[in-house]
């Protein structure tokens, strides 16, 4: 049988003419995490971050979903849902971890929704966010071929981390480190690939991977 949890959301769902699919990549999980999670029982219960989510989304308690009961819905603090999404646009390009890939049409075919909230959690509020797929095996295991990642493509000083960089006219997703001197490398997580050295007018940096989606 169903915890009271599962039920009501299930319920809610229903309500809302919504479906366990979207709301799984609303909370930024792969599509049948909350269709196992009703079903299957797994998880066990939803982690706080999800439940919160879908505490807002739905305007009710948390408790309602399994939380404590004094994490209650506050409409007086909760953000409006007007305006209380960001649309992130999924692009028809390909990042390659492995030997590149061209650059193609990037007039977005979808979109993942994310909370405001959790965006400035996660330092992204303000950000130039996409979602491109990727392509290769030169990333695993952090990476696979066809998760989705979300690029954050504003101007901002470099760091070391993994970037989409656009090298001739291919794009890659690599750990990219400085050398010292104008120079960069774009490492793989896969030792069989080597790095790549190049000079930093070379390479542009598309933008910092900061999230990734994928099937497990």
């Amino acid at each position: 049988m169903m915890s009271n949890a599962r039920e009501r959301l299930l319920e809610l769902t229903r309500q809302k003419g919504s479906s366990l699919a979207r709301l799984s990549e609303m909370i930024g999980r792969n599509t049948t995490y909350l269709q196992q999670f009703i079903r299957k029982g797994s998880p066990k219960r939803l982690e706080e971050r999800d439940r919160r989510m879908l505490a807002d989304f739905f305007q009710v308690p948390e408790s309602e979903l399994g939380g404590p009961e004094e994490k209650s819905y506050n409409s007086s603090s909760r953000l409006p849902l007007e305006g209380g999404w960001v649309d992130v646009p999924r692009l028809p390009v390909s990042a390659s971890a492995g030997p590149g890939s061209a650059i193609g049409d990037e007039l977005p075919f979808d979109n993942f929704r994310f909370s405001k909230r959790w965006l400035r959690e996660q330092g992204l509020e303000g950000g130039e966010l996409s979602a491109i797929t990727v392509e290769g095996d030169s990333m695993e295991p952090l990476l696979r071929a066809g998760d989705e990642v979300l690029v954050d493509r504003r101007t901002q000083p470099f760091r070391d981390g993994i970037h989409v960089v656009r090298l001739e006219d291919t794009l890659l997703v690599k750990r990219v480190a400085s050398q010292g001197g104008g120079r960069l490398s774009l490492l793989s997580q896969n030792l069989a690939y080597p790095p790549i050295d190049v000079d930093m007018n070379e390479v542009e940096i598309i933008g910092r991977v900061v999230w990734k989606s994928g099937r497990l």
